[in-house]
């Protein structure tokens, strides 16, 4: 079981991530953007690096949903191994069970 407050933390960034979202896209696209000037870029850059770090998406790291471990986090199913494993030997995830040949 992770520390409740890694958990938090990471739900923290993800809100954070998500409400500076479209601003960071805009200024993002302005620094990609070939026909920006060079001072219009060096202006998005800037405002770009004084948005929080945590808004970055980067930032944030998959957990498990049940017991929040960080590492070996299965994205399709949102579960780490371990739990991923347990579930499918009690027949709850659909469609996946044991390799046998």
């Amino acid at each position: 079981m992770a520390k409740k407050s890694m958990v938090n933390r990471d739900l923290k960034r993800l809100k954070i991530a998500k409400r500076y979202a479209a601003k960071r896209s805009e200024l993002k696209a302005i620094v990609l953007s070939p026909k920006s000037s060079y001072d219009e870029k060096m202006e998005a850059q800037g405002k770009l690096q004084k948005l929080p770090r945590d808004a970055s998406p980067s930032r944030q790291r998959t957990r498990c949903a049940l017991t929040g471990r960080p590492r070996a986090v299965y994205a399709k199913f949102g579960l780490a191994r371990s739990k991923l494993r347990e579930a499918t030997m009690r027949g709850d995830v659909p469609g996946l069970r044991k390799a046998s040949w």
